[in-house]
């Protein structure tokens, strides 16, 4: 994990407004699984291929697992055979704000709720996809919950 994690962040966002959901971490470990919270504020992530949601092709929509904030729908999940869901663009353009990422070795853009501030993944551009956006939204299961349409 990096040096830029939810849990050491705190309450505002990279433009330094606060987030809408403010929970201190002991109240979030409360609320999360170890799992969750290991992914969700330590910015962790899950195994490749062993998320609940990677395979999912159902109509609904993809909520914060930590706050609810509406951030993804099924209209925008495609296979990316990348190991988690992939989306070419979030549900509106203020439910996730963008940090960059320069773990292990690589510069990347972190995704977070624009809501809580919990880590989701990641956004790759220009990798081919042949979506509107050619973005690839990686987002951990472990990170969002379901609701079928």
């Amino acid at each position: 994990m990096g040096t830029s994690t939810p849990a050491r962040d705190g309450a505002q966002r990279p433009d330094g407004t606060q987030y809408e959901t403010v929970l201190t971490e002991e109240q979030w470990r409360e609320r999360l699984s170890s799992e969750e919270y290991r992914v969700l504020r330590e910015a962790g992530t899950e195994p490749a291929y062993q998320g609940e949601y990677t395979n999912e092709k159902r109509v609904g929509s993809y909520s914060c697992r930590a706050c609810g904030a509406q951030l993804f729908t099924s209209t925008t999940k495609f296979d990316s055979h990348c190991g988690w869901p992939s989306f070419y663009e979030p549900l509106a353009k203020d439910s996730v704000v963008y940090l960059e990422d320069n773990t292990l070795g690589q510069s990347r853009t972190e995704v977070r709720c624009a809501s809580c501030g919990g880590h989701l993944g990641h956004v790759f551009s220009g990798e081919g996809f042949g979506t509107p956006t050619d973005q690839r939204y990686c987002i951990n299961s472990i990170s969002v919950n379901f609701e079928s349409a």
